[in-house]
């Protein structure tokens, strides 16, 4: 990839589930040498600091966790996005995955100022295709995508300039759909790789087939990193874990990839919970796939003393 200016944004965000310790993944990047390692690429880094959700009053809701406080984080992470395209390359540093919802909605603005198609790339062991009345767990981590694809109705959350349309969207990585998000799923076009597929056919095939699509069009391309797209054996620092996730390897040739498609246009990287990592292990692979999607290649891999 060329030289980048890459934002570094963290989002504490903690309350788009119960099991709580996210608030300190941006700092553990940080930790980790997040910076550091863009800049030894030749990127230039801006780390902006966290951003700080708009003013809200949390009413309970009798089903939905945290319902004001992840609409107000919604707003100032899609105003604070779209701002950081103005500059360079948005990387936020989460926070559960209910950041998504601001950061895509950040990309889609800018990608409709600049005339070009959307895609997101969701690298996770969940769809995140729940709507507000189809959760069980009232956890607004597992609604993202259904609300910036507009599905269902999300009121009193930003409104999209337009939804994401399915087709540019794929999921890679799933193993642990609800039924009702499996439903919805096959009811659309999204392309959706799950860990026997990858298992019968390999990651690369479905992957690079996607990555295509978004260059025919010139399009801009968000990736959503979930820490449980990784087997928990390898990234214990999640409070979600479903064994049976992609290796480090695999990891490692997905974010490559990325990196050769010239495509990545913003990065999410999401679901670190720090209090259950074993001494930082977890954020420094994190940081280590981050800068294999901004340019290291297998012969550059720090070696990793634990």
């Amino acid at each position: 990839m060329k030289p980048q200016h890459c934002i570094l944004q963290g989002a504490p965000l903690d309350c788009g589930k119960t099991n709580r310790g996210c608030i300190m993944g941006p700092d553990a990047y940080r930790t980790a040498g997040l910076e550091e390692a863009l800049v030894s690429l030749g990127h230039t880094v801006t780390d902006i600091g966290n951003v700080t959700p708009r003013a809200f009053d949390e009413t309970p809701h009798p089903k939905l966790h945290r319902l004001s406080e992840t609409i107000a984080w919604t707003q100032a992470l899609a105003d604070t996005t779209e701002e950081s395209f103005a500059k360079g390359m948005p990387i936020t540093m989460g926070g559960d995955h209910a950041l998504a919802a601001g950061t895509v909605l950040g990309a889609m603005r800018h990608a409709a100022a600049v005339n070009r198609p959307l895609f997101v790339l969701w690298l996770d062991a969940h769809s995140d295709f729940h709507t507000l009345e189809s959760t069980d767990s009232g956890n607004l981590h597992g609604t993202p995508v259904a609300y910036f694809t507009g599905r269902g109705d999300f009121p009193n959350w930003p409104a999209l300039p337009a939804p994401l349309p399915f087709e540019n969207m794929a999921m890679i990585g799933l193993r642990s759909v609800d039924p009702a998000e499996r439903a919805a799923l096959q009811e659309t076009a999204i392309t959706r790789v799950d860990m026997r597929q990858i298992d019968e056919t390999g990651i690369a095939q479905p992957l690079g087939a996607f990555l295509e699509r978004v260059a025919a069009v010139n399009g801009m391309l968000h990736v959503s990193l979930d820490v449980d797209f990784l087997d928990p054996a390898a990234a214990p620092a999640v409070g979600t874990t479903v064994p049976g996730g992609a290796t480090v390897r695999e990891g490692h040739l997905v974010m490559e990839m990325i990196n050769d498609s010239e495509l990545l246009t913003s990065l999410d990287l999401v679901e670190l919970n720090p209090y259950m990592d074993e001494r930082g292990r977890t954020a420094r692979l994190m940081v280590d796939l981050a800068a294999s999607a901004l340019g290291r290649n297998v012969f550059d891999r720090p070696t990793r003393a634990y």
